[in-house]
């Protein structure tokens, strides 16, 4: 067999030439369609869960947000594992799920059983909010708004964090490829209104 490819090849140059610079071409068009990533994402089907508490210590965030949500997802068809972690104004849930999970559809049910966490996290502790569809690689950049130096007694913790949210976070979801901004830390601003029931009197 390997003699009448042999003579197949030496009888007929024109066709194997032919046929080499057409693999030659397949080769280098195959090379310019491969995706190329410094990181390859080789993650597997997760979703995260985003709770920011401000004021509130990593102790109190484990045992009134983080562990009632755990407890939650436990149930979740297809699920392998659940990651966590606590930390000073913020909670942050992992569920990850089998490859052959759908992510659309393994959101569907984190956001059903949230629904259900909800009710057991106390007023006050924070609101918990699905995380934007990506990868272990998506938290790639942490950074702190701090004042200069010299300049420290002219904003405050709650000054701060209203620049955080109002200028650096809007500038930043403005950038190509950044799906999310999340937040944690300081004092969030509040507005109070406060009624007179006497003045509402007609």
């Amino acid at each position: 067999m390997l003699d009448k490819i042999i003579k197949f090849s030496i009888q007929h140059k024109l066709i194997i030439g032919l046929f080499t610079l057409g693999l030659i071409a397949w080769g280098i068009f195959s090379l310019t369609r491969l995706p190329i990533d410094a990181v390859p994402d080789i993650t597997n089907n997760q979703v995260q869960i985003i709770t920011s508490s401000p004021s509130n210590g990593a102790t109190d965030i484990e045992r009134f947000v983080t562990f009632p949500i755990e407890q939650t997802m436990s149930t979740i068809p297809g699920k392998e594992e659940i990651r966590s972690f606590s930390r000073f104004g913020l909670s942050v849930v992992t569920v990850i799920f089998k490859d052959n999970i759908d992510v659309y559809w393994a959101r569907q049910q984190v956001s059903e059983r949230l629904a259900e966490a909800k009710t057991e996290i106390p007023d006050g502790m924070g609101n918990p909010e699905l995380g934007p569809v990506s990868t272990g690689l998506g938290e790639i950049y942490q950074y702190v708004v701090r004042p200069k130096p010299g300049y420290e007694k002219k904003y405050s913790d709650r000054e701060l964090r209203s620049i955080q949210d109002w200028v650096v976070r809007r500038q930043l979801l403005g950038v190509p490829g950044v799906a999310d901004v999340s937040s944690f830390g300081g004092h969030l601003k509040q507005y109070e209104v406060a009624l007179n029931p006497d003045k509402l009197r007609p």
